[in-house]
């Protein structure tokens, strides 16, 4: 089982004996109750929704996200739109929201998978609960990747099949790579929490994703094929609203559709402890001018 504490009383203590080489040689994923309160949640989930209001997505643009390996390719994989998103706030659609002229057959507020994958919450890196933690794990520079909030939509809210992060934010030395997976409501086994193989981050990865020679396509492509993993070995691992789940980058993990009645918002993003470290010039999400990767610590 992962460790399950409650913010502020018990974490800090928890997370002096909890180090990245801790999490290597135990789950690799901890979950933490009560990072963020009601409140802040629900702040947040009303700036989506002001977002998602003025939201205008040319037709050309409507992307359909997938984690099936052949439809990955199929649409984030061939779309500039998806490639170009990391200093931007995009849109990426549920399967089955559009009609054939393109017209919503669902409330726009229904119809999206994620938002990503500039920052859209600045606040939250501000607030010192989240350094807090980095700092207790022992990161020296750590800096934010990308970030995204996930809708999992009830009814329709698609699958996400078994991945490691490292796939898509892939690092030399591999290890340095840490997602914060933030509940802003309960993520339940029935709405489509998330599910992890425990110690599966002690293995390697076995696919990347990667940026294609330029004037070729599709823009990114696989090197590798993902594993076949036992089901039996997944855990799940419900959150609390507020709570968050520290995932290394390298732990295998999914979440099932949301066929509840239940929507189950997230706020995700992912951190890389810069110190000594290499990012991939293959991976299909860059730094860019206009946003390179900020530094979680402020001076």
């Amino acid at each position: 089982m992962a460790f399950i504490v409650s913010y502020p009383d018990q974490l800090y203590s928890v997370l002096f004996t909890v180090s990245p080489l801790q999490l290597q040689r135990e789950d690799g994923y901890v979950v933490l109750d009560g990072l963020l309160s009601s409140q802040e949640c629900d702040e947040l989930r009303q700036r989506m929704t002001e977002i998602v209001d003025q939201m205008d997505v040319p037709e050309h643009c409507r992307t359909t996200f997938s984690t099936y390996h052949d439809e990955q390719l199929k649409s984030q994989g061939s779309a500039d739109y998806f490639i170009t998103s990391g200093d931007k706030i995009r849109f990426f659609f549920e399967k089955g929201v559009f009609d054939d002229k393109g017209d919503f057959l669902v409330p726009k507020q229904r119809s999206l998978n994620k938002v990503g994958h500039g920052k859209m919450a600045p606040f939250l890196y501000r607030c010192p609960k989240v350094p807090g933690i980095a700092k207790k794990l022992g990161l020296v520079d750590p800096v934010i990747l990308q970030s995204m909030y996930i809708f999992k939509q009830p009814g329709i809210g698609g699958e996400v099949t078994a991945h490691q992060d490292a796939t898509f934010l892939y690092t030399e030395p591999l290890g340095r790579v840490m997602g914060m997976w933030i509940a802003l409501e309960d993520a339940t086994v029935n709405n489509g929490c998330l599910w992890f193989i425990p110690g599966s981050h002690n293995s390697g990865i076995s696919r990347r994703m990667v940026r294609t020679p330029k004037g070729t396509g599709p823009l990114t492509d696989f090197v590798g094929r993902e594993q076949t993993y036992d089901e039996e070995k997944f855990v799940a691992a419900p959150v609390k609203k507020g709570g968050v789940v520290l995932i290394h980058g390298e732990v295998v993990h999914k979440s099932a559709e949301n066929t509840s009645e239940d929507s189950r918002h997230v706020y995700t993003f992912h951190i890389m402890e810069a110190f000594g470290s290499r990012w991939s010039p293959e991976n299909w999400l860059q730094p860019t001018e206009e946003l390179p990767f900020p530094p979680l610590y402020t001076k």
